[in-house]
Parts: structure tokens; sequence; C-alpha cells
């Protein structure tokens, strides 16, 4: 759909980077050698994401993922021990981090579920591993105890060694660190295996593809996602029925009302660029890049998730996370909240 605003017409061109971080830089520099191209949506992965930022950065043009969670993105590589510092002024972000969701989803299993134990897998990935990792030092912080650490290769599908492993040191769940096409068959071997519990991980399991792929032992398995569910939202309800509306094939699932908060920050962003410059966008394309980026730094509206802006690190500041627990087939919320360290 195009959209016109001061003179602007907005048009999506959207590139598939087919979760390869190379294919992400490949498309990053096909999107900053167009001259009609003033910022990127996306992508949906960490790692691709980190591929593309450079890119973006040295051609000061605007970037806002509606899913990468990976914190060394905003905040560089040292934020774990607080040395918190932006890599990229162009990179933002509509979800929240890892750094909040791992903890938020560990408090919940220790303070609500009162599961002590816990087998941590990741697929080590960028989003994976730093999920893992936040998760694992949040519930040894709380007192609970990690029975045991594996990876997985998340191109297999066969996870039998690992599913052994972790009936064999029965713990009362597992934190998986990755995405639902590994996640899935994990979980299903490894209650076939004999796991007695649940099997949990961040937003990259809160898919019905999920529920799809693991069959009935998805039961009972948790998932975090980014803020609230777009179904509690008064703000969601016209975006909810323009999407039915328009009949898309694919459901918007975790993602789909973040991606477009984003999309709509960037037009905000060129908005305030137009309106300081007598109507229309500076002719000069690097001009026009740089200007959007400053102004998305302030940009502050009602979006479909929720109050959108950014702080300092271009991180959202809407620090909403929400649990979904699969029962009868399908993810219901159980908790939603802020997380408090």
């Amino acid at each position: 759909k195009e959209k016109t605003a001061e003179g602007v017409t907005f048009k999506l061109e959207p590139l598939d980077d087919a979760a390869q971080p190379s294919a992400g830089q490949q498309n990053a520099n096909k999107f900053v050698a167009n001259d009609e191209v003033i910022g990127a949506v996306g992508p949906l992965n960490s790692n691709v994401g980190q591929s593309m930022q450079k890119v973006f950065d040295k051609a000061s043009m605007v970037q806002i993922s509606p899913a990468n969670t990976a914190p060394e993105l905003s905040q560089g590589n040292n934020w774990r021990t607080g040395k918190k510092e932006r890599p990229f002024d162009t990179y933002f972000r509509t979800s929240t981090t890892d750094a909040i969701q791992g903890p938020f989803a560990a408090q919940y299993m220790y303070n609500e579920k009162k599961l002590k134990s816990v087998y941590v897998v990741d697929d080590k990935k960028t989003y994976g591993k730093g999920l893992a990792a936040t998760f694992k030092a949040e519930f040894e912080k709380l007192g609970g105890k990690v029975v045991g650490t594996d990876h997985v290769d998340p191109k297999e599908k066969d996870f039998t060694a690992v599913a052994n492993k972790i009936a064999k040191a029965k713990p009362e769940f597992v934190y998986y660190g990755g995405e639902y096409p590994a996640g899935a068959p994990l979980s299903d071997q490894a209650k076939q295996a004999g796991l007695d519990g649940p099997v949990v991980g961040g937003d990259a399991l809160f898919s019905a593809e999920y529920v799809k792929l693991a069959k009935k032992n998805s039961e009972g398995d948790l998932a975090s996602s980014v803020g609230a569910p777009l179904e509690t939202l008064d703000t969601a309800k016209e975006f909810m029925k323009n999407y039915k509306a328009e009949g898309y094939k694919l459901p918007y699932e975790a993602y789909g009302g973040y991606a477009y908060d984003s999309t709509w920050a960037i037009i905000e962003a060129v908005k305030a660029v137009v309106e300081k410059n007598d109507g229309k966008l500076p002719e000069d394309i690097n001009e026009a890049r740089e200007q959007v980026v400053e102004a998305t730094q302030d940009v502050k509206f009602d979006g479909v998730s929720g109050q959108v802006g950014f702080d300092q690190y271009g991180d959202t500041t809407n620090k909403q996370l929400s649990l979904y627990e699969v029962k009868n087939g399908e993810h219901k919320p159980v908790k939603t909240g802020t997380f408090n360290d």
C-alpha cells in the first residue's frame, strides 16, 4: 500500500534474507545503493541484523528492527558488564532485548511456577546464545540449579543425543535459546526420551508453527515475547481489523504490530524532516538520510504495540513483555509485565 504525507510518497520494497547474514548484507547494500530508499525495516534475525548494521551506518541510513533482540546490536559487546556503548546511531528497534527477555522468563519459572532445576540448550547463534546466557544468569541468581548445558545445530532435526542427556539429568524443565524449527523437534524428542516438564524459550518459539512441529508434546511449553498481547491493547484493534480485512495469507503473530510501528516510526521521522525543510525532503539523498536518522531519535507516538519511542541506545522505551503457554494446541498469554532487576 502506498501512503502519502506532505508530498512524500511511501512505497514498501521487500527483500528476503532467508535468515542468512550474507544475504542480509547484500540486501542492505541494495537498499543503500538505491537513492529512493530513505530507511529500512527489519530484519527478523539478530545475526542478520548484525551483518546489516555497518552498511546502513556507513550510508547514514535509518534501520528499525521489529524483532532483533540481541542486546549487543544496540548496547555493544560489553553490555553485560554494564559498559553499554551504542555501536551505530542509525540502528533502532521496537522490540525489547534478551537482556530482559531471558531474566523475565527465569523469574516466572522460579518464582511463579516454582521450578528450581533446568537444563539449558542453545543453537550457538547470536540470538539463541545470548538469550540462553541471560536466562541462565538470572535463574542461578534466584537460586535455581542448572543441571546441564548443551548446544544443537539448528540445521539438524535429530536431537536424540541431546534429548537423552536431558532425560538423564532429570531437570524440571528445559530452557532453549533458539528458533522454533529446531526448538519444536527438540521439545518433542526430549519428552519422548523422558523429560517430565516444559520446554521454555524466547519470542522465536512463539509461533503456531512451533505447535505444529512439536504436536502434542508442545502442550505446556512456554515462550516469552515482546510487548503485551496485541489482542489486549486498544491501540491494536484497528490494526487487527484491517489486517483481517486485507486477507493476508500469513498471521501477524509476534512481530506484525512491531513491524507496522517500525515502518510508521520512519514515516513520522520523514514527516518531521519535511516540516523542517519547507514541505519537502532535502534533495541530496545523503543529507535526507542523515536528517531522518536524527529525527527518528525523537520520534514518539501511540503505535499498535503501545507507546513508541527510543532511548539513548536506540532501544524501545516500551519494556513490556509477555509469557505464553501452549494450552490445547494454542499459545495463550499467562503473564504480561515489565521486567524488574
